[in-house]
């Protein structure tokens, strides 16, 4: 059962809700309870064709030769589709609106970049028929040197994995290699920080595992014009892509899109479409072009990977005053949807916490993997999960209680965030009361007073105020023995000793008693103006842009809420 908390932030809003909180039934719930609702899959066609893909066994190699003549001949075959059939073979998702350059080939002609990638495809009778001509065609590779890992393909003398990008790294703007944040001199705040830790976090690539594989069927339909049943996540973005691939004009094209069988992200890249209305046009007939399982684990695409650097400077009273952020971002060999999942984690740094020094830079990373794509949060998930426990790790190192230490650190209204725009209507504080509250987490009176309301804004203190550190600080972490591992374990120092600390992550022993007078809030502040030799990534485009941060919400923020 929800329980809505009105007495929190009631003069800001209306809280009378009348959809969130009632038992208002799905409009689909019959079907699904029913096994009634119609999946792309469920329509039958008189002389369905089926296309398959033959795909390249190799991660990365030159295709010398194809001979497909034997497989032309073979029963039940209707077409070879090649490379040079399809009208538009490159292309590039997020082109539908000016963002990034066309470098992937709906069927690969010279290069193939990944193992998996589509070379050659068959239409046949039957998906039988088309499995045995496929087995029929014999292609010749000259393998190619592969990279697999992200900070491997940025060295010198890499493999260049994407044509249009050959070093390595998506280009925004046209000019720059990566995303940065500049806020602060975290630098100097590192210097005057009590105690630094520095930690590496890795999130491997993820499958969706929808219960329905990625497929369609395309229909020649009247005047021209094709239905397409799908079981895409993004209907337009999928229409629009196939238009473009198949150069035609959109309302040739009539898409159904129904319901998805399970997408979670994974079913954003329009991956089957344009080639099942390229078959249905070059035969004439309903062809339908479906993964099976293996198809869907091995090629589509997953969560990418992603491997994040972590470095703050905190205070023995519990401030946070300076992050560092590296990151990079397993693309795979293509960009598909990688370059906006940058740009989303940038603008999620430093996480819900006002810092008055950040330095971030976040690339995305071309490798021989598959090429990866969004799957719910994808650009913040794996960003928070470093953060939080970057964050438990933090108050451990300073001897506080984990919640207590994100109260004290938490946004509130006024405060500056590092991509320079005001926070407000703030509620990370009050939620972590709640949280605390139903789940019996002892929180002092100083921090069940505390509120996003008050403390922000207005000077804050200078990093060699030490006035609050005996109030808050209670417990002192052990030296570290030489020799640390600082790959497997967090890499804390404190300043300004030059000998390294090491703690245990468990929860930390009871705090001593608040003392009588409660502790004021945090000084908050707003930054300092940025230089010009060092300036900040805006959070938004320069004017008239079509690219940046403000585009991408205003097309996907709805929609993936």
């Amino acid at each position: 059962m929800l329980e809505f908390r009105k007495d929190i932030f009631a003069d800001e809003r209306d809280d009378n809700l009348i959809e969130i909180g009632q038992p208002t039934a799905r409009q689909d719930i019959m079907g699904h309870v029913t096994g009634t609702s119609p999946f792309y899959d469920d329509h039958r066609f008189a002389n369905l064709l089926h296309l398959k893909i033959l795909r390249s066994p190799h991660a990365h190699a030159r295709i010398r030769s194809i001979d497909d003549s034997a497989a032309a001949r073979a029963p039940g075959v209707k077409r070879i589709i090649r490379a040079a059939d399809v009208p538009v073979n490159l292309n590039t998702l997020l082109s539908l609106i000016q963002f990034g350059k066309d470098d992937e080939p709906s069927l690969a002609s010279d290069v193939v970049r990944y193992k998996g990638e589509p070379i050659l495809g068959i239409v046949a009778t039957s998906e039988r028929a088309a499995i045995e001509a496929m087995a029929q065609v014999r292609v010749s590779y000259d393998q190619l040197p592969a990279v697999f890992d992200v900070e491997e393909a940025l060295k010198p003398g890499a493999p260049s994995v994407n044509g249009a990008y050959p070093k390595n790294t998506f280009e925004y703007y046209g000019k720059y290699d990566h995303q940065k944040l500049r806020f602060g001199d975290a630098e100097q705040a590192f210097r005057q920080a009590d105690v630094v830790l520095e930690d590496r976090y890795q999130m491997s690539p993820i499958e969706h595992a929808p219960t329905e594989t990625n497929g369609s069927i395309a229909v020649p339909d009247t005047n021209g014009r094709f239905i397409v049943y799908t079981s895409t996540q993004a209907l337009f973005f999928s229409l629009d892509t196939s238009a473009k691939i198949n150069a035609m004009q959109s309302n040739q094209l009539h898409f159904i899109g129904g319901t998805v069988g399970g997408g979670f992200g994974g079913k954003v890249d329009t991956l089957t479409e344009p080639l099942s209305i390229l078959a249905a046009r070059l035969t004439g007939a309903p062809v339908r072009y479906r993964f099976n399982r293996h198809e869907e684990m091995q090629f589509g695409s997953p969560r990418g990977a992603e491997r994040i650097y972590v470095k703050d400077g905190v205070m023995r009273d519990g401030r946070i005053i300076a992050r560092q952020v590296r990151a990079y971002f397993d693309s795979g060999a293509y960009t598909r949807l990688s370059s906006y999942a940058v740009v989303k984690c940038v603008a999620h740094i430093p996480g819900p916490y006002t810092i008055p020094n950040v330095h971030a830079d976040v690339y995305c990373v071309f490798t021989n993997r598959t090429p990866a794509t969004a799957m719910r949060g994808f650009g913040v998930t794996a960003l928070d999960f470093a953060l939080e426990c970057q964050m438990d790790k933090l108050a451990v190192a300073v001897g506080m209680d984990p919640l207590e230490f994100r109260i004290l650190n938490s946004y509130r209204d006024g405060d500056m965030k590092a991509h320079r725009r005001e926070a407000k209507n703030c509620a990370l504080i009050e939620c972590a009361q709640v949280a605390a509250e139903k789940a019996n987490w002892p929180l002092r009176d100083e921090f069940k007073r505390m509120s996003s309301r008050q403390g922000g804004g207005g000077d804050r203190a200078g990093v060699a105020d030490r006035s609050r550190i005996p109030t808050l600080a209670s417990a002192k972490p052990a030296p570290a023995p030489a020799g640390t591992d600082r790959t497997r374990t967090p890499a804390i120092t404190p300043a300004p000793q030059p000998v390294p600390q090491r703690v245990a992550y468990e929860r930390p022993a009871a705090a001593p008693p608040a003392p009588a007078a409660p502790p004021s809030a945090p000084p908050r502040s707003t930054p300092p103006a940025p230089s010009r030799s060092a300036p900040a990534q805006p959070a938004a485009s320069p004017a008239g842009s079509s690219h940046g941060a403000p585009r991408f919400s205003s097309v996907f923020g709805t929609r993936r809420r």
